[in-house]
């Protein structure tokens, strides 16, 4: 094994230079998260006390403590030492927790919970006793009702004992402080009336960039920056993540009166799920990287995405709108194009020596796209030479890999796959404005895409580029997809136009139904009240629901199941839209409409990376997470009941491990040891340690290393996500059936599935 195979170079290395030079931080912070200590980590220790789901665990300051929130509606303590339960403490919740965390700078006597019957409570440890594994039930010493539905996540500031700030599903995120009131509302007032609304998104989630805000916003996740406190990030029912800077948000209000959602400093969104409509997406986890330049979103339905947050930075893509079509093909080069750019000179032997194992692998690469097999190791080693830690490859080096990543992406056709080959193509062209290769994957890209007449543009300009037979074959072949395509559109469109034609008496809405059984609840107007919806589809529906038993691993086990049979007549769409800005509130002043006709284009950070290979669309709780001090890995649970590792950098896997029997959730790093405790649908909390004998990428229990294979548990994963989350009904209809069809608990342990 070469010395340089691990990226983060030797760990002898590392302990050496720590006892030469006075450097323990910053050696210390590597060690903890060591590539060869991440593919040595194995089960250290299945930690039992909960009777239900672990929907939620986080860590004190000093890592001493381990905090958990399950189903059961407990809140365990755990000693880190020994992996012992100290205390079980009975919370009174009502429904699942959901959140859970230590107060900080309260020498760990302050916890705090967030649960699916809408309210936060507070919890003092100093009375408790100092026996183990204790069941006791306290009484909080702050409740605060004042959301209207599930509490999903809380957020605290190191080094602030006095504020809590609590995301739900109501479109809020309130900020509770703990030296104003023990608990809100007062006797005789009504959730309302509550003062503490920091962030108003009942009309802030949108469709798409080019969308004005004016739907709620359903928050499942928020987080504070960890170096820049006034930093909120927060996620939830669309696919924008949102960066607010705390000082410039107006006053804390109530929820009387629904107000426009505040400006934010950024939005966060791939640019290729920027202009998707599916209602279905959105995000279940988003949280800031230890340095707090870096933000991790995860999607359901969709993969891990790694951002920047630093506005400065010029390699950072902004785009609005207007740019989508931009990023998805630049305009094809016709005539005379510049130059490739020089390459880059290495300036040792080392160096030389790297840059000639980097030409190695794009010959594995180019070999691996002609025989067609293997292609996951294809662009496993294309992303070695293009975004490892090695030295920068030349520009024709580069270009070529570009391109071989971006054909191998088209031949492997995972989710999105095609949009990452289009950047790849858009990259070479940068390089080589005149590449045929990357006009002609290009072509091929935007065929898989639909888009026939930008395709055909790419594949004439290719078609001229063609400097052999064998390219001008390549490029007749293209052409003879996209005459074929183009006849099959045709056909399609002549047969859909009679149907379009046919008219239907007017069928009872979903939604009507649904919000009539809401008002006709005893509880509905102290508990929810009807949000503006954009889902007024006329249907009928069939709805059948069961649970999954043992069926084998490629079906997702252990969650609900159901069949739908729909018929959609769709209203005018100006209408939908008119109505939507109206909702419930009836005429719109004159001051709402300038607001959205005047509204200016927004701007959104695109992806700089991103992290394929687990399943997320069976809950709407599951984390992505940085490990280590200085976040180089990204970890996320999966549905098939594995969780994942990632290098941040490179986005290369490094270890896949078995850690649940249905479903991986929750996954938080120890702040300074190589330790990582996981949890999910099982009733356990597992540690995980590098004790493993050897360093692999697939490693399962104590039981021993797994013998699945991790390329075909992948495969199985990317099936899922293409075929569960397109055919879902909008998340606005799933949320209400689970609201009204099925009561906390009565399906558990499924209550923290999508909505």
């Amino acid at each position: 094994m070469e010395t340089w195979s691990f990226p983060d170079g030797s760990i002898a290395n590392l302990v050496e230079r720590r006892q030469i030079f006075d450097s323990h931080q910053d050696v210390n912070q590597r060690l903890q998260a060591h590539s060869s200590l991440m593919q040595r980590l194995a089960l250290d220790k299945e930690m039992e006390g909960h009777q239900g789901c672990v929907n939620a665990i986080a860590w004190n300051s000093k890592g001493s403590l381990l905090i958990s929130g399950s189903d059961d509606t407990r809140i365990n303590i755990w000693s880190y030492s020994d992996r012992g339960l100290l205390h079980s403490i009975e919370t009174g919740h009502s429904a699942n927790i959901f959140c859970t965390k230590f107060v900080p700078e309260t020498s760990d006597e302050l916890i705090v919970s967030g649960a699916g019957d809408a309210e936060v409570r507070l919890f003092s440890l100093s009375h408790l006793s100092r026996k183990r594994s204790e069941e006791v039930a306290i009484e909080p010493v702050a409740a605060y009702k004042c959301h209207s539905r599930r509490v999903k996540k809380l957020a605290v500031e190191a080094g602030n004992p006095n504020v809590i700030w609590s995301a739900s599903e109501d479109g809020t995120l309130r900020q509770h402080d703990l030296r104003e009131v023990s608990s809100c509302p007062s006797a005789g007032s009504s959730n309302q009336e509550c003062r503490n609304v920091l962030l108003d998104l009942r009309r802030g989630a949108k469709k798409s960039l080019a969308d004005p805000p004016k739907y709620c916003l359903a928050l499942k996740s928020c987080d504070i920056s960890p170096t820049r406190p006034h930093q909120l990030l927060v996620g939830g029912s669309d696919a924008f993540a949102r960066l607010y800077d705390r000082r410039m948000l107006p006053p804390l209000s109530s929820s009387q009166m629904k107000m426009k959602a505040p400006p934010c400093v950024n939005y966060f969104c791939p640019v290729h799920l920027s202009e998707h409509r599916r209602s279905s997406l959105h995000l279940t986890h988003v949280t800031f990287s230890p340095n707090g330049e870096e933000v991790l979103l995860s999607y359901s339905g969709e993969h891990v995405y790694l951002m920047d947050v630093n506005c400065d930075d010029k390699s950072i893509i902004r785009y609005t709108a207007a740019d989508v079509p931009k990023h998805f093909c630049l305009a094809p080069i016709s005539g005379e194009s510049k130059r490739p750019l020089p390459p880059a000179v290495p300036s040792s032997y080392q160096l030389m020596h790297r840059l000639d194992v980097y030409r190695n692998l794009v010959q594995a690469a180019a070999r691996i796209l002609e025989e067609g097999s293997n292609i996951y190791y294809g662009i496993e080693a294309c992303n070695e030479v293009i975004d490892g830690k090695g030295p920068e490859v030349g520009h024709s080096v580069r270009h070529e890999c570009l391109c071989i990543r971006a054909a191998l992406l088209l031949k492997r056709k995972w989710k999105n796959d095609v949009y990452m080959a289009i950047r790849d193509c858009n990259s070479a062209l940068k390089i080589n404005a005149s590449s045929f290769k990357a006009h002609y994957y290009m072509s091929e890209a935007l065929l898989q895409l639909g888009k026939l007449n930008e395709a055909l543009e790419f594949a004439e300009v290719a078609g001229n580029l063609a400097s052999s037979t064998c390219e001008a074959e390549m490029v007749a072949t293209i052409k003879g997809h996209l005459v074929a395509a183009e006849a099959e559109k045709v056909k399609k469109d002549n047969e859909d136009t009679p149907r379009s034609e046919t008219r239907h008496g007017r069928l009872r809405s979903l939604s009507d139904v649904l919000f009539r059984a809401e008002l006709n609840s005893p509880h509905s107007e102290s508990r929810y009240e009807r949000e503006d919806s954009d889902y007024e589809e006329e249907m009928e529906l069939d709805f059948e629901t069961s649970i999954s038993g043992d069926e084998g691993r490629d079906t997702e086990s252990s969650i609900l199941r159901g069949s739908l049979n729909l018929r959609f007549h769709r209203k005018d769409d100006s209408a939908r839209e008119s109505s939507s800005i109206d909702g419930a509130e009836g005429s719109p002043s004159s001051s709402s409409q300038n607001y959205y006709h005047t509204l200016q284009p927004e701007v959104a950070i695109d992806m700089k990376r991103r992290y394929i290979g687990h399943c997320n669309v069976g809950t709407d709780i599951k984390q992505a997470s940085f490990l280590g001090q200085q976040g180089a890995f990204v970890a996320s649970g999966s549905d098939d009941g594995r969780w994942f590792i990632w290098e941040k950098r490179s986005g290369r896997l490094v270890k896949m491990l078995a850690g649940d029997e249905a479903v991986v959730n929750c996954i938080q790093c120890h702040p300074f040891d190589c330790a990582v405790a996981t949890s999910g649908i099982d009733n356990t909390i597992k540690m995980w340690t590098p004790h493993a004998q050897v360093p692999s990428m697939v490693a399962g229990g104590i039981a021993g290393p797994e013998t699945a294979d991790v390329w075909g548990a992948i495969e199985i994963n990317q099936r899922k996500l293409c075929r569960n989350r397109e055919l879902v009904l909008p998340f606005e209809f799933l949320e209400r059936i689970r609201m009204h069809e099925f009561a906390e608990g009565t399906l558990h342990p499924f209550e923290c599935a999508q909505s």
